[in-house]
């Protein structure tokens, strides 16, 4: 692995196309950050497992273990490293399927370096929580920032950054509705979000924090948006 810059990131490139991965590389060690790369699903999984890395980029057709299936298999272990998938496949049912594995963006293929590199930095930036940001509770249900981690009847409950970043924004506003179009800006403030990727994020975060409990407390209010409340 290349050494970056103060400034820089540490990236890993799990890639099979050996002129794209070549590409990337030159271009982000140029640019001052750390790169590695790996050609397969399984040789990419356990690298990422290593740790280390501030952000992923994900090809999605790959051999021995297709991105899609490596990317939920980072999540199912508790590993909230930003992922962007770099794919041909171009509808918008292949973007939510990425986003339901965990993804937190999509670049479709052919790509800018520069625009990959601009998402990359709004990842890592988003990432880390806010100076300060103290642990949020509302209605038993809590999430603390810091560790990527919800709480509820005392069950810990592992976020992915993305469905962390949904919680706090509802948990902040509790229990009042937040708009879908704030939600959007709040977690795709690059405008790289739509509605129908929300519906899925809200679809996941549902299923973690309210399905295994005896009653919801995650809300859609039709026509606005949503909100954490209990039920009236």
């Amino acid at each position: 692995m290349s050494t970056p810059n103060p400034s820089g990131m540490r990236v890993l490139v799990i890639e099979d196309q050996h002129d794209i991965a070549a590409n990337l590389w030159d271009f982000l060690e140029r640019r001052g950050h750390a790169v590695d790369h790996c050609a397969d699903g399984v040789a990419g999984l356990a690298r990422a497992r290593g740790g280390g890395f501030d952000a992923i980029v994900l090809d999605l057709g790959l051999p021995r273990m297709d991105g899609l299936e490596l990317c939920g298999a980072l999540r199912a272990a508790g590993d909230g490293v930003p992922v962007l998938m770099l794919t041909a496949r171009d509808t918008l049912e292949d973007k939510l399927r990425g986003y339901a594995e965990g993804a937190d963006d999509y670049m479709v293929k052919p790509f800018a370096l520069r625009e990959l590199e601009a998402r990359l930095r709004a990842l890592h930036r988003r990432r880390a929580p806010a100076a300060g940001m103290a642990p949020l509770l509302h209605a038993g249900l809590g999430y603390d920032p810091a560790m990527l981690q919800a709480t509820r009847d005392g069950r810990r409950i592992a976020l992915t950054r993305m469905q962390g970043a949904l919680l706090a924004a509802l948990l902040a506003q509790a229990p009042h509705v937040v708009a879908r179009e704030r939600l959007l800006r709040t977690l795709w403030p690059d405008g790289d979000g739509d509605p129908a990727a929300l519906h899925t994020l809200v679809y996941e975060l549902r299923g973690l924090v309210d399905r295994p409990f005896a009653g919801p407390l995650l809300r859609s209010v039709r026509g606005v948006g949503y909100r954490i409340a209990e039920e009236a």
